[in-house]
């Protein structure tokens, strides 16, 4: 049985029970599944979680980690058509029968990985394996949020908190590309030095700055009786503390964006400021098909370019996920098995 270098995790704990093998079962190819050369996989927050373990989820050991993935095709399973070896594509992590690529089932840190074909998107000649990697997940979360939805528009003024992480970092792109003036919370000085580099037209250390005061002093409080003051748009995916005071800085008829909540799910709410002010909370979830397809396009065409921190090999990988799992990085940790 031939064997191949992976990232595995036996047990959950900490990210030091991830450990880098050099015979692990090269996976064999399966009727209606491919088998990929990984050219690139990137970390997501989510990969700290099935380390973790979470409550409700029950991953089958050993697993290899890593939801985002682009490869060559390596070999081509019976009755998959439209497909052959040497394509260059991108995974949707979401496999229809199993659940998420990287956590029901091995995913893309390893040199091969096997995928149901009807994950697989064709990627275009102009962009990397390392571009196509980093998008899935955090990329594809927020082009649904921003630009599927038709939630931002030229002019608006947009409020990101957490920017600095792959779905913030995306939003600020994003956002920038439409049109927008973009405010970008962070945590940092280091953080707030690269954000401007990013485009962002003004950047907050929210240990420093009360985010929703700076907002009313800037743009003015936010008025009931007509449309003067706050912020169009605010994106705010961390929940917890920080739900009351977005509420508080967003212009009447204005719109909180919502995809997530790594601060907390259950805010301490204030449901007058969502009726007087006419606030619209936007929920928007994952992400599809259509969504890599038009990033992949936007890099193709220039348009765009994600935001990659650092490229490290497999070897390295558990140094990655930790720099996420610390909140050291701007962008994404991308790892070239």
């Amino acid at each position: 049985m031939s064997t191949m270098k992976a990232l595995v995790l036996r047990k959950h704990g900490d990210l030091d029970e991830l450990e880098v093998v050099a015979d692990y079962p090269r996976p064999a190819v399966q009727p209606g599944h491919v088998v990929i050369r990984v050219g690139a996989s990137s970390f997501n927050y989510h990969d700290v979680f099935t380390v973790k373990g979470m409550p409700g989820i029950k991953v089958p050991m050993p697993v290899i980690i890593g939801l985002d993935m682009a490869g060559t095709i390596a070999e081509v399973g019976a009755d998959v058509k439209g497909w052959k070896a040497g394509d260059r594509v991108l995974v949707n992590p979401l496999n229809k029968k199993k659940g998420l690529m990287g956590e029901m089932m091995d995913g893309g840190m390893a040199e091969y990985c096997l995928v149901a074909a009807d994950q697989l998107i064709a990627m275009p000649d102009k962009v990397s394996f390392a571009e196509a990697a980093s998008l899935p997940v955090a990329y594809g979360t927020a082009h649904r949020m921003i630009i599927t939805h038709k939630t931002i528009k030229a002019g608006d003024k947009v409020l990101i908190l957490g920017a600095s992480g792959g779905v913030g970092t995306g939003c600020i792109l994003l956002a920038k590309m439409l049109g927008a003036e973009v405010i970008a919370c962070t945590s940092s000085q280091e953080k707030v030095d690269a954000l401007k580099k990013f485009g962002a037209d003004h950047v907050i250390n929210v240990n420093e700055v009360d985010f929703s005061k700076w907002a009313n002093e800037k743009y003015g409080k936010p008025q009931r009786r007509n449309y003067d003051g706050g912020v169009d748009v605010l994106i705010n995916y961390t929940g917890g503390d920080t739900w009351a005071p977005s509420l508080r800085c967003i212009k009447r008829g204005g719109k909180l964006l919502v995809c997530g909540a790594t601060a907390g799910h259950d805010p301490k709410e204030d449901l007058r400021y969502i009726w007087s002010f006419e606030i619209e909370v936007k929920g928007s979830n994952s992400f599809y098909d259509d969504d890599l397809k038009g990033l992949m396009e936007m890099i193709s065409s220039g348009k765009m370019k994600p935001v990659i921190d650092a490229e490290l090999p497999l070897e390295k990988a558990a140094e990655g996920l930790a720099l996420i799992r610390d909140r050291k990085v701007i962008g994404k940790v991308v790892v070239t098995p």
